[in-house]
């Protein structure tokens, strides 16, 4: 798929999902967002992406919405119900998502960051609820996303009091998983991705539709639906070979 905003790739079970405005540090626009709906609609039903890695071109990940574009009268596409659903499709889609905070994370960009299953970021980079600075409520979910993550008090302060917030902080408060220093961060998110991807695609998807449930469902229902899976999986194949490759100290070779 072809984008003018951001790039759209997938390879061996992977798919990268790149912010591509570098000029303008990845700053949001609605074509963007509108791209970012039909790539994340894309990979939503394609069986054999296990994980989808979500960044930003050149120093920066998303500053949030770029204000000079709309407030210069730039913006000629509006936005529907759909394109605005961004966050969702990143926390549903049934591949792991990871969301690889290379430099500035604010506003809509750090929503679509923290509906990501994991987040790693860069040890200079810093993020930002900037929702009430330029005097909006904001959108992409982030306070249905931030409080699951930090607690409810934590992310109401950030929110409404909104500053830069460190790496460090990130990792403190448990915004984010892994924090690395800038010169090694691709390669070390990269090696998150590659664990990621060396493991059961059936157990590894399995998982993800586990915590979706658990959202949706109380305790009994989600433990009908969880047993049934586990009982399905469990009779795999790949969980067979991880069986022997276990007791034979080797890694699985999932087929």
């Amino acid at each position: 798929m072809t984008f003018e905003t951001l790039r759209y790739e997938v390879e061996g079970g992977l798919a990268r999902l790149t912010l591509d405005r570098p000029d303008r540090m990845n700053a949001m626009t609605n074509r963007m967002v509108r791209e970012a709906t039909d790539a994340l609609e894309a990979a939503s039903t394609d069986p054999e992406i296990r994980v989808l890695l979500l960044t930003g071109a050149g120093r920066s990940f998303c500053p949030g919405a770029d204000l000079g574009h709309f407030t210069e009268g730039g913006e000629d596409e509006t936005l529907s119900a759909r394109e605005f659903r961004v966050a969702a499709l990143l926390h549903e889609v049934p591949a792991v998502t990871v969301a690889a905070i290379n430099g500035a994370c604010a506003g809509a960009g750090l929503g679509w960051a923290l509906a990501c299953d994991l987040r790693t970021m860069a040890a200079s980079a810093k993020c930002n609820t900037a929702f009430l600075d330029v005097a909006v409520a904001g959108d992409m979910a982030i306070p249905w996303s931030l409080p699951r993550l930090v607690g409810a008090g934590r992310a109401r302060e950030l929110s409404f009091l909104p500053r830069k917030v460190t790496a460090q902080e990130a990792l403190d408060i448990g915004l984010v998983a892994r924090v690395f220093a800038d010169d090694a961060f691709a390669d070390e998110t990269e090696a998150v991705v590659d664990r990621l991807l060396a493991m059961s695609p059936t157990a590894l998807r399995g998982m993800k539709a586990n915590y979706l449930a658990a959202e949706r469902t109380g305790l009994g229902d989600y433990l009908d639906l969880e047993s049934e899976r586990h009982l399905r999986i469990a009779a795999s194949a790949d969980t067979a070979e991880a069986f022997r490759a276990f007791l034979e100290k080797r890694p699985p070779r999932f087929t």
